[in-house]
């Protein structure tokens, strides 16, 4: 097997296969540590841990809120993705909560950006899982996001429904453009300071990037914001711990499928007002 995995991936050595299937980094279908002489079987379905030799250090670690034999409710901080993706593997949220927990049947039921804060919800159980994710298919469940942007001339609307779609000429970035409308945020404005307002955003559908581009046509980009409403970093370029996205997933509540209780939960975190406006 060993000799297989190396010449079909190659990026990886054979030593270092030898290394991970010695470390039980490598699993067959059924979970169980293939050692490197395992005999190879054309068709057999294989696991392994990505290794990232190079991966960013995390200032945060996420945060349990809440955990039973159901769910299990973490906190992310700024600049750490829900799963693994580009060069984060073992600093991913998921990944971190899996090891502290010992809990390997843990998946997400939704997902918020690597550089938004809060709340992100887990199923435990592999035969939950379609049932709690039909929630948020469905939009059954009520999400409130709190940001930090500029005040703005206009009076806010109570809502803000367009079309969004990925930006051709950036992949990682999306605009609104003329169309039937497939988003809708609901706004609402709080404390003022300086020039920010904090806005309170129930976002009804699940766009990608919807909120940021959503107070981004209001003329309110988020403060931090380094996609909108121009690149200052690009995808892989290095993060600037000290002027994060002022987004946070604040809270989320919804009917429980399984037990039929009623669940809410809220972020132990909190945005503070940047020292330097918003930049």
């Amino acid at each position: 097997m060993a000799d297989y995995l190396a010449w079909r991936l190659p990026a990886v050595t054979l030593g270092q296969w030898r290394e991970r299937m010695a470390g039980g980094e490598v699993l067959s279908a059924e979970c169980h540590r293939l050692a490197p002489d395992t005999p190879f079987c054309p068709g057999m379905r294989v696991h392994y841990w990505r290794a990232q030799p190079d991966e960013p250090a995390s200032a945060e670690i996420a945060r349990i809120v809440f955990l039973d034999e159901h769910l299990l409710v973490a906190d992310k901080p700024h600049f750490m993705p829900v799963t693994p993706t580009g060069a984060y593997v073992q600093r991913s949220l998921l990944v971190q909560l899996k090891r502290l927990t010992g809990i390997d049947t843990l998946s997400p039921i939704h997902r918020i950006d690597r550089e938004t804060a809060g709340l992100v919800v887990f199923c435990r159980r592999p035969q939950d899982r379609d049932a709690y994710q039909a929630l948020f298919r469905r939009r059954e469940v009520d999400k409130r996001y709190e940001a930090i942007a500029p005040t703005g001339a206009d009076p806010l609307p109570a809502s803000r429904c367009s079309r969004i779609e990925e930006d051709p000429a950036a992949f990682f970035r999306m605009r609104e453009v003329d169309g039937e409308p497939n988003s809708l945020t609901r706004l609402s404005a709080g404390s003022r300071r300086k020039g920010l307002t904090r806005y309170a955003l129930e976002p009804v559908s699940g766009r990608r990037h919807q909120l940021r581009v959503h107070l981004w046509g209001l003329g309110r980009p988020i403060c931090g914001d380094s996609f909108y409403p121009v690149v200052l970093r690009g995808p892989g370029e290095p993060d600037d711990p000290g002027h994060p996205l002022q987004l946070l997933a604040e809270e989320v509540a919804f009917t429980d499928p399984v037990t039929g209780r009623a669940r809410r939960f809220t972020t132990s975190y909190s945005l503070s007002w940047p020292d330097e406006g918003c930049e």
